[in-house]
């Protein structure tokens, strides 16, 4: 039997394909029975422009249904997909296009110019444009062409997507995700969250992410349910479109907005049945702020581009405020010496490792840097530190690269950071380690105070003085209104590093 993810995702579809899938803010919408129609159509186009099972389809295109049904189409005629950041310059997109050689890239149409050029250089045999508005060359050709197809049969291993690592510490890696890798976190995440066809999915992220494209999309289409289909976020139009809706995803910026909205409160969100935040640590305050705002508890989850999700907070029963919860059905997680790779008793920081049919098949022609990332019993070394309780639930310290050795004695981050968000006035922190003379890296701590909060380096220091051990405490605090961060919320460490570096340069 065939395992082709979109094969999977039919046998799941409301038999009454008038259903909505797919609601636009404008009120406009797309149908199942649409969904395969158009899908269709773009399937056997890209057959048409010399797709075969097993080539690449690369895009970077704007968040539209169309750019959705392009992700549907690739699975269907056995492509890989390769969703690209729509802020890429055409210097990184040379780079990726060049490493995964796709069949057919598609781009907006207004960087045909560029993108052309370097299509002719790297010897891509077909370009293709698709705007905003949904419009471009590829669904001209998909207009014409037949809606009928018959799925590509795929193994549970062949591939169905690459996505590349955001490449802080090094050149990006292609995260090679198989059918199976997508339907059994899909599987495992609709039973998790309690997904029925009824569920109306509020999504705001973008979708060249794991988060929004094979979270959200995957899970919904999983189950039969439908989406509110935000372009981009907007406090404004979810708090229009919440009403409507019964779940949201979201990254924790999303919550913090939501939070400053006036009107954001327990009537607000009275047809809501969970929130779920990921891709970025959310802080024990917001959550604790949102629960008392809404009466409604964010339930957070943990995943990698490598592995999909792998925790979540419990449905039924506690969301604990910082930390990411219990492992999932099927998913194995453990702790490790970061340089022995020995297993920790519990309530110990190491490595997270995780092992399941989740855990991607390695990175794209990288034979060596895929060895390297994985145990010789199967488990794939995450790269993040945490730990687990006593109850089970999973915590994370931050990424191992970030972690600072100050006089010798190891600084987790996210410590600092928790100590730092309980202060009043404090939106938003990031704490990392730079060069210092005696002590080899010091603790310094950025921060970014509320509207209206007047913070000072010295009220901050004070604040956390019996909180922390004197080595973790920051030995500089600054403040400011402009902390880094990706499109999909992430703290960018890197930078702060590069800019704070020289804080204790004496010369």
């Amino acid at each position: 039997m065939s395992e082709n993810l979109f094969t999977l995702f039919t046998a799941r579809f409301p038999q009454d394909r008038s259903r909505i899938f797919l609601e636009r803010p404008d009120g406009s919408v797309l149908t199942y029975a649409d969904l395969l129609d158009r899908c269709g159509r773009l399937a056997n186009t890209l057959l048409a422009l010399g797709v075969k099972p097993g080539d690449r389809v690369a895009a970077q295109v704007e968040k539209t249904p169309e750019a959705l049904l392009l992700y549907l189409a690739s699975l269907r005629v056995g492509a890989v997909y390769l969703p690209l950041n729509t802020a890429y310059t055409a210097a990184e997109v040379r780079y990726f296009l060049s490493d995964a050689e796709p069949t057919v890239f598609v781009c907006s149409p207004h960087r045909t110019g560029e993108m052309r050029s370097l299509a002719r250089d790297l010897g891509l045999p077909q370009l293709e444009t698709l705007g905003a508005d949904g419009l471009g060359t590829l669904t001209d050709k998909a207009a014409t062409a037949s809606p009928d197809f018959t799925d590509v049969p795929r193994a549970g291993d062949d591939l169905a997507a690459i996505l590349y690592t955001s490449g802080t510490t090094g050149r990006s890696k292609g995260a090679m995700l198989s059918h199976r890798n997508l339907a059994s976190n899909a599987k495992t995440l609709r039973e998790t969250w309690r997904f029925t066809p009824e569920d109306r999915l509020l999504h705001a992220l973008p979708i060249f992410h794991t988060h929004g494209l094979f979270v959200a999309i995957n899970i919904t289409l999983m189950t039969g349910s439908s989406l509110i289909f935000l372009p981009t976020f907007n406090a404004d139009e979810i708090m229009r479109l919440l009403p409507k809706a019964t779940v949201m995803m979201g990254v924790p910026t999303f919550y913090v907005r939501l939070l400053a909205h006036p009107d954001f409160d327990r009537t607000s969100t009275r047809d809501m049945r969970l929130f779920v935040s990921g891709s970025a640590p959310l802080s024990a305050e917001t959550h604790k702020e949102f629960s008392a705002r809404t009466g409604h508890a964010i339930l957070e989850r943990y995943g990698m581009t490598e592995t999909n999700m792998n925790t979540s907070n419990p449905y039924d029963g506690e969301r604990i405020p910082g930390s990411v919860g219990l492992p999932l059905s099927g998913v194995e997680i453990r702790i490790a010496d970061p340089q022995t790779g020995k297993a920790l008793p519990q309530g110990e920081i190491g490595v997270i490792d995780i092992r399941g049919p989740n855990v991607f098949k390695g990175y794209w022609r990288m034979p060596e840097k895929t060895k390297e990332e994985f145990r010789a019993d199967g488990f794939f070394i995450s790269g993040d530190l945490g730990y687990i309780d006593q109850k089970d639930y999973v915590y994370i310290s931050g990424r191992a690269k970030d972690l600072v050795i100050s006089g010798g004695y190891n600084v987790y981050p996210a410590e600092v950071e928790a100590a730092i968000e309980a202060v009043p006035g404090v939106a938003d922190c990031a704490v990392i380690g730079v060069p210092h003379a005696d002590f080899g890296e010091a603790v310094v701590a950025v921060v970014a105070p509320k509207p209206g909060s007047q913070l000072n380096e010295k009220q901050i220091q004070s604040a956390i003085a019996s909180d922390l051990a004197k080595y973790k405490q920051p030995k500089r605090v600054f403040v400011t209104t402009d902390i880094p961060r990706n499109a999909m919320g992430k703290i960018q460490k890197k930078d702060l590093r590069e800019t704070y570096n020289a804080t204790f340069r004496t010369t």
